[in-house]
């Protein structure tokens, strides 16, 4: 007796990642679950330079701006509640000073810069199609910072908008790095805030335009349709009943894997997962004989990995 459905995956034929790619996450707060994994399993990576990207247009903007070498300046934060924001980014890297945030915004959109350029794979996760256009601008912004909601107009994105924006994120970018392979996917959690009925709509516009720009080098993997069909139950949620829990993370972790990691890296993740939980071993006896003795296996065995990974740096 069969009682669950299960979404029929198969292995990418081609342009696989192993530990000499260079993955790129952007989007919502399930690309950093997914971040930490690579970051767990050292993987070269980079998540997020500008905190949580919910909708594509947050992420068409940071793309545009750093590709086109976008100099942040006093204009473009703002205080408020004692903190210095910008509308391009999460409250994540909002600082209690403007050239702090100045600063980082700038650092972080040279790297995005950088590493789009150098990146084999582009994972983007898109979470809603809802954004907020700031009425004194007439601009959508990534984040609305706790300003008051009457300062802004509440809109869902058309699927020829998010088209329009998704097929401009990949020519930018493919201008520059042409062999670069995009992977899409949408955000399991639900943004009932928005209401349920409207969540739906915003999940199938998002859905309905990834359709309409997938090719060859532009990938959709089914994150959504795994939570919302493999998982269909409310113990693979947190509390909140909303985000997935680690259990579902894992799960979806390990289909993305059956997919889209070569099976070089089989090995090479096994290592590193001793290694990691190796580090995370609190002894009784920290000055005991066994437990040196099992220190030293443990930094020949990073040593090993890093001679043979230089980019692999264990903490």
């Amino acid at each position: 007796m069969n009682l669950r459905t299960k979404i029929p995956l198969k292995k990418q034929a081609y342009n696989l990642i192993d530990y000499k790619s260079k993955v790129f996450l952007l989007g919502s707060c399930f690309a950093e679950n997914i971040g930490d994994k690579f970051e767990y399993f050292k993987f070269q990576h980079y998540v997020n330079p500008f905190g949580i990207l919910f909708h594509p247009k947050a992420i068409h903007n940071l793309v545009t701006n750093a590709l086109d070498g976008k100099k942040y300046t006093e204009e473009d934060v703002f205080i408020n509640n004692e903190q210095f924001h910008s509308f391009d980014a999460h409250s994540k890297i909002s600082q209690h000073t403007k050239s702090l945030l100045l600063h980082q915004l700038n650092a972080a959109s040279q790297k995005t810069s950088h590493y789009l350029k150098q990146s084999s794979h582009v994972v983007i996760t898109l979470g809603t199609a809802w954004v907020y256009r700031f009425l004194k601008t007439d601009k959508i912004v990534a984040n609305c910072h706790k300003i008051p909601q009457q300062q802004f107009q509440k809109e869902i994105l058309s699927v020829d908008a998010i088209t329009t924006a998704l097929q401009s994120i990949i020519a930018q970018v493919k201008s520059v790095n042409p062999k670069v392979n995009f992977i899409f996917t949408v955000s399991p959690v639900r943004h009932v805030k928005d209401g349920f009925i409207q969540n739906t709509q915003s999940k199938s516009h998002l859905i309905a335009a990834l359709h309409n720009i997938l090719d060859s080098q532009s990938h959709y993997f089914p994150s959504y349709e795994i939570m919302m069909d493999e998982l269909r139950d409310y113990r693979f949620y947190n509390q909140d009943l909303l985000h997935p829990s680690s259990l579902a993370v894992d799960y979806i972790w390990q289909r993305f894997k059956d997919v889209w990691m070569a099976d070089s890296t089989e090995k090479i993740m096994t290592d590193v997962d001793t290694i990691q939980k190796g580090l995370q071993h609190k002894p009784f006896n920290p000055n005991s004989t066994a437990h040196l003795k099992f220190v030293q296996q443990l930094i020949e065995k990073q040593m090993v990995l890093s001679t043979q990974f230089p980019s692999m740096k264990f903490e």
